[in-house]
């Protein structure tokens, strides 16, 4: 099975480069907004895009992603409603990567089978749920693999080489590296402890590895792409739609601000894989 994440991965590390990995939250500030975003971002410079799924008890969330969240929830968005925003995306757009990430409670509401097959019916292509570790892999992961979708799994700076095979054993598409111990959004990943994890992970596993939590500019993101194959960026860009907001609901401002942002981290991370080709 090769999923669009598969072929993204393969046809960047062809060019030399890391993939930007943007997130944003699904109906954030409204659903129409919302789409127009997503639909905005590949033309922006996205390789891949992760969706988050509202959710009332974020816990691995900082303020910004929470609020998006909320912002979200107070609109009406639902898991129905998330899933229809992909199959929307996808009407025009049948090669970027889309992943659903959030929480299993949602997930485990709407059923496991009913939304395995709704999501693959959509146009998702991968899954991160950051609440379900591989001790639970028969409660989604392994159903979501059989369905034909990745199942991406987070690694952190306190995963040890003893806790790295189990997280790695039915990881798919690629890892997830969490740069910082904390919430998202909350402090500025180290280069250079982050270069050292990511090699030990790839000691590990054949499959990419994509670096977030705390990548917020051109430069920051340049500086993960000079050594991961993914920079993932979602507080900076969540607070981007939030600051174009005017009394709480979407302005002329907000698809350019997010785009703009966008445009300029893939700017950062282009230019990266070109200080290294040189």
């Amino acid at each position: 099975m090769t999923t669009r994440i598969d072929t993204r991965f393969a046809a960047l590390r062809q060019e030399g480069r890391a993939a930007l990995v943007t997130f944003v939250t699904a109906g954030d500030p409204d659903l129409a907004t919302s789409l127009d975003i997503l639909k905005a971002l590949p033309a922006a410079g996205a390789d891949v895009i992760e969706i988050g799924m509202p959710f009332t008890d974020p816990m691995a969330d900082g303020p910004a992603i929470q609020a998006s969240g909320l912002r979200a929830l107070k609109g009406g968005q639902t898991m129905r409603r998330t899933l229809g925003l992909v199959a929307d995306f996808r009407k025009g757009d049948s090669t970027t990567p889309l992943i659903l990430m959030g929480y299993y409670n949602p997930i485990y509401i709407y059923g496991v089978d009913a939304f395995l097959r709704d999501a693959k019916a959509a146009g998702v292509d991968g899954l991160i749920v950051v609440d379900l570790p591989p001790e639970e892999d028969g409660e989604l992961c392994l159903p979501a693999l059989k369905a034909g979708l990745n199942f991406i799994r987070l690694a952190t700076p306190t995963t040890d080489d003893k806790r790295l095979p189990a997280v790695l054993a039915n990881t798919s598409g690629f890892v997830y590296y969490v740069s910082i111990t904390g919430i998202t959004g909350a402090a500025t990943p180290d280069s250079g402890r982050v270069g050292a994890a990511v090699a030990r992970i790839k000691a590990h596993t054949h499959l990419p590895v994509a670096v977030g939590f705390g990548v917020r500019d051109a430069a920051s993101a340049a500086a993960i792409a000079a050594i991961a194959d993914g920079v993932v960026v979602g507080s900076a860009i969540v607070e981007a739609v939030r600051g174009s907001l005017v009394e709480g609901e979407a302005s002329a401002k907000t698809i350019p601000a997010v785009t703009n942002m966008v445009a300029d981290l893939a700017r950062g991370v282009r230019g990266a894989a070109h200080a290294l080709a040189t």
